[in-house]
C-alpha cells in the first residue's frame, strides 16, 4: 500500500504548502502520539531541530499534537539527525523526530522519526500514523496530557558518544582541519569535539541565522572548503550538510573526496584490521570503480536503490556492517544505528591515523569511472520517466552502453527532480549521452505542461 505523506526519507517539502504547515505539524504530532500509546504506556517523544527559522514553528505545533495525545515531550534544541537517533536510544525514549530538510534550503523543511531502537519506522508504523491523520483531532483528559522538558546536555551527552567510538589512544594532535557545518545542526558541536580531540580546527559555515543553512556551502557546496583548505595550509577539510548526516571530505590539495571514495578507504582499512564483515552495499549511484576496488579485494558488493534507508536493509539482510552513497551518506552499523557524518569522519581519521598516509594517498587506488548527473526540475517524475519516447531513448542509449557502462533513470526521493545518470570509460560518450537521455526528458514534461 503506497504512502500519502511518508517518502524514503520522512516527509519533506516546502514551507508553508501542505503537509509542510503548522496545521499538519500538529495533527501529525498527535496522530503519532496516538499510535505510540497503542502499547497502553506514556510515550516519551525526542524532538531535534537543524537550524532553519521553521523549525521554531515546527517544533512548536508537534510539540502540542504529542501533548495532546497524552505522549511525553523532550526537546533537545538543535541536534544533528544521527545525534537524536542516538539520544532516542540511550535515553530509552520510544521515538525520536527530526525537524529537518537535510541539504535542502531553508525554503523547506521536513520530519524525520526514529524508533525506540535509533532506526527509521518501519512501513507499517508509517502506515498506522498516516491512517491515524485521517481520524478526528481529539485530545486525551486533561488529566491525561503530556508535560514536555527541555534537555539541556543533550549535546554534550550526543558529543561523547561520538569520541566513544574511535579507540582512547586515538587523537588529532599536530593535525589542521577545516570543518565546514552548513550554518547547520553541527554548527556548535563538531568543532568543539574535534578540538577536544587535539585538532586546531578552522570553522566555515558556522554561524546560522535560520535562513543561510546550506547556502552555498556544507557538502552538497563545497568549493568554499576547497578554498579555505588552500588558503590555510590545512592537511584536510570536512564538510557536513545542514542535518549532519553526510559527509564529504577535502584532500590538502583542495580536491573532493566523495561518500564513494571514503568507503573504499574504510572498506580497505576494516578489512585489513579484520573488522568488515558481510558485503559493501552502496546504491545505483555509486561509481563502478568502487565496485571493481571491491571484486579486487574479495569483498562482495551489493548496490540497493538510492536511499540510505535502502542501504541499511541490505546491510541488515548481509549481516554487513558498512554502506553508503556517494552522496555522503555513511553507515557504520557496528557504531552508530544510522548515518552519522561525524561518527563517519572519525572512523576516516583513525584509519588514516592507522596507516599514516595522507587522504589523497588513500584512495588514490580507486579509479572512478566518468559519471555525470543531470538533474531536471520536474513534477510527476514516475509519469515522465514512463513515458514511451523517453523509454525509447533509454532503450538506445543502454544498447549503446551496453558491456561498457550504465545508465540511470530516476525520480529523486527527496525533492521534485528526475534525475539523469551515465557512466562510462569515456567522458566524451558520458556527456553525449547523458544530455540526450535528458533532453529527452525534457520534450517529455514540454509535452504535459
Amino acid at each position: 500500500m503506497s504512502k500519502r505523506y511518508f517518502g524514503t526519507d520522512g516527509i519533506r517539502g516546502q514551507v508553508g504548502s501542505w503537509p509542510i504547515t503548522a496545521e499538519f505539524m500538529l495533527k501529525l504530532g498527535r496522530a503519532a502520539g496516538a499510535v505510540l500509546r497503542r502499547s497502553g504506556d506514556r510515550p516519551v517523544v525526542l524532538i531535534g531541530k537543524d537550524t532553519r527559522i521553521s523549525g521554531y514553528m515546527f517544533e512548536s505545533a508537534l510539540e502540542a499534537g504529542l501533548l495532546a495525545a497524552g505522549a511525553e515531550v523532550r526537546l533537545l534544541g538543535p541536534m544533528p539527525t544521527p545525534g537524536v537517533a542516538y539520544l532516542t536510544r540511550s535515553m530509552r525514549a520510544d521515538a525520536g523526530i527530526v525537524i529537518s530538510a537535510s541539504h535542502n534550503p531553508h525554503q523547506d523543511n521536513g520530519i524525520k522519526f526514529f524508533s525506540a531502537i535509533g532506526e527509521k519506522l518501519d512501513d507499517d508504523v508509517e502506515h498506522a500514523i498516516e491512517a491515524e491523520l485521517e481520524a478526528q483531532f481529539t485530545t486525551v483528559g486533561s488529566q491525561a496530557i503530556g508535560k514536555a522538558m527541555r534537555i539541556d546536555d543533550a549535546s554534550a551527552r550526543y558529543l561523547e558518544f561520538c569520541k566513544s567510538t574511535v579507540s582512547r589512544a586515538f587523537n588529532l594532535h599536530g593535525m589542521h582541519l577545516v570543518l565546514d557545518c552548513a550554518h547547520g545542526a553541527t554548527y556548535q558541536i563538531a568543532p568543539k569535539m574535534f578540538s577536544e580531540l587535539g585538532a586546531r580546527v578552522t570553522a566555515i559555515g558556522n554561524r546560522p541565522d535560520g535562513l543561510n543553512i546550506n547556502r552555498d556551502c556544507g557538502s552538497t557546496h563545497p568549493q568554499h572548503l576547497s578554498r579555505t583548505v588552500l588558503e590555510s595550509g590545512a592537511d584536510l577539510g570536512i564538510a557536513f550538510d545542514g542535518d549532519g548526516d553526510r559527509l564529504q571530505m577535502v584532500d590538502a590539495s583542495g580536491r573532493l573526496v566523495d561518500g564513494d571514495e571514503l568507503l573504499y578507504l574504510l572498506a580497505m582499512d576494516w578489512h585489513a584490521q579484520g573488522r568488515l564483515r558481510g558485503p559493501l552495499v552502496g546504491t545505483l549511484m555509486s561509481n563502478f570503480g568502487l565496485e571493481r576496488a571491491m571484486r579486487e579485494l574479495d569483498v562482495p558488493f551489493l548496490r540497493t536503490k538510492v536511499g540510505d534507508r535502502y542501504v541499511m536493509q541490505a546491510l541488515r539482510e548481509h549481516e554487513g556492517v558498512l554502506g553508503g552513497e556517494t552522496s555522503g551518506h555513511i553507515l557504520c552499523l557496528d557504531r552508530v544505528s544510522t548515518g552519522d557524518a561525524i561518527v563517519s569522519a572519525l572512523q576516516v581519521l583513525e584509519a588514516l591515523a592507522r596507516s599514516g598516509a595522507s587522504l589523497a594517498d588513500s584512495v588514490s587506488g580507486m579509479q572512478k569511472v566518468p559519471q555525470t548527473t543531470v538533474n531536471i526540475r520536474a513534477e510527476g517524475g514516475v509519469g515522465l520517466i514512463a513515458d514511451a519516447e523517453v523509454q525509447g531513448v533509454l532503450a538506445a542509449v543502454e544498447a549503446e552502453l551496453a558491456g561498457h557502462g550504465r545508465v540511470v533513470l530516476r525520480p529523486s526521493g527527496t525533492e521534485p527532480l528526475v534525475r539523469v545518470t551515465v557512466e562510462h570509460n569515456d567522458a566524451d560518450v558520458v556527456a553525449r549521452l547523458v544530455e540526450q537521455l535528458a533532453a529527452a526528458v525534457r520534450a517529455a514534461q514540454a509535452r504535459v505542461s
